[in-house]
């Protein structure tokens, strides 16, 4: 008798993001196709609760099968009591699963761009270092498909522009580091995976905080979207991020051809060339722009890219445009002049 459903699913999500992990090892590690590269070592980043339990449990199952090494990190954040005996706890689960290394990270969360992106900035540096340190080559999260529609929903509240609506990518981070098996499953699958297997799991009450606008998305605002449009909201949200992620990678291939086109024999953006290029294209070139002259890409949002915009578009001899990071951007003389000023 085969595993349960849910189990199996969680485990056939995971054999193949380390089987895409072993090609992407074998290839960089400049071996021939017949020659068996050194077995890496792919991390889950697990803070306890169903997804990412189920995701440990999974990676323990099928990393030995596949020849990869296997260890864990839970990060903590330090923003709840008994966080730390939390994280041992989480810490002592991975090594009974038989993962190793495991360590448990503590991080000091900041207060820039609000509770949660500070949370999100320091768990992620946490996760780079441990990578760092143990020399892995991957790192799994447990995000879901619930987690990607709530994603899409948040980028379309903000009015960022297609990029916000493809959502969190399989791949990503450098030199695609962070990989996310589950982004095809529902969070009820990973719970239930947790429950057949009898997997001790957490809940965060941070989850079910209405002060955190993720957890209202999750407890309010898709749960009326799904009364009022009927079942199917989460796939079909998911599967939005998946096609404004295809049409988002497509136009920034199309714009980082279309940039040299712009400049001059100095390098600078010919106003009359970026005018003439279509208004995604364009876009998205000077927001390429405005990061290589230093603004955080975190803190650039479309307005500031549209601001920039109409002194190519809107001409009418206005000033100059403030950009985070201490950016200038101004037209001087038919060129687009930006900087950190």
């Amino acid at each position: 008798m085969g595993p349960h459903p849910a189990v199996a699913a969680i485990r056939l999500a995971v054999r193949r993001v380390l089987t895409d992990i072993l090609d992407d090892h074998g290839r960089a590690s400049g071996r021939t196709p017949h020659e068996r590269p050194p077995s890496p070592l792919v991390l889950v980043a697990c803070s306890g609760g169903a997804d990412s339990m189920a995701l440990a449990s999974a990676l323990a199952f099928e990393a030995p099968r596949l020849g990869v090494r296997a260890g864990g990190v839970t990060v903590d954040h330090g923003l709840q009591a008994g966080s730390d005996l939390r994280a041992a706890e989480v810490a002592s689960r991975l090594r009974e699963l038989g993962l190793d290394p495991v360590e448990s990270a503590a991080v000091t969360v900041g207060r820039g761009g609000g509770p949660e992106a500070a949370a999100r900035d320091a768990r992620y540096a946490a996760l780079d270092a441990a990578a760092e340190r143990h020399g892995a080559t991957a790192v799994l999260l447990g995000h879901t498909r619930d987690d990607q529609a709530e994603t899409v929903l948040l980028g379309l509240a903000r009015g960022s522009g297609i990029r916000s609506l493809s959502g969190m990518a399989a791949v990503s981070g450098a030199d695609g580091r962070y990989r996310r098996p589950f982004l095809q499953l529902d969070r009820q699958t990973a719970r239930k995976a947790c429950m057949v297997q009898s997997l001790p799991v957490w809940d965060d009450p941070h989850n079910a905080d209405p002060a955190y606008t993720r957890s209202r998305l999750r407890h309010e605002g898709l749960p009326a979207l799904e009364k009022a449009l009927g079942k199917g909201v989460v796939e079909a949200l998911a599967r939005t991020a998946q096609l404004s992620r295809d049409d988002a990678d497509a136009l920034d291939a199309w714009a980082g051809r279309a940039e040299a086109g712009v400049r001059d024999a100095d390098g600078r953006l010919e106003c009359a060339a970026l005018h003439d290029l279509p208004p995604a294209v364009r876009r998205r070139v000077l927001r390429r722009a405005a990061i290589e002259a230093g603004a955080p890409a975190g803190s650039l949002f479309a307005r500031h890219i549209e601001e920039v915009d109409r002194l190519i578009t809107g001409w009418r001899g206005q000033g100059a445009i403030n950009l985070p990071g201490r950016v200038v951007a101004r037209r001087q003389g038919g060129r687009l002049v930006i900087r950190q000023g």
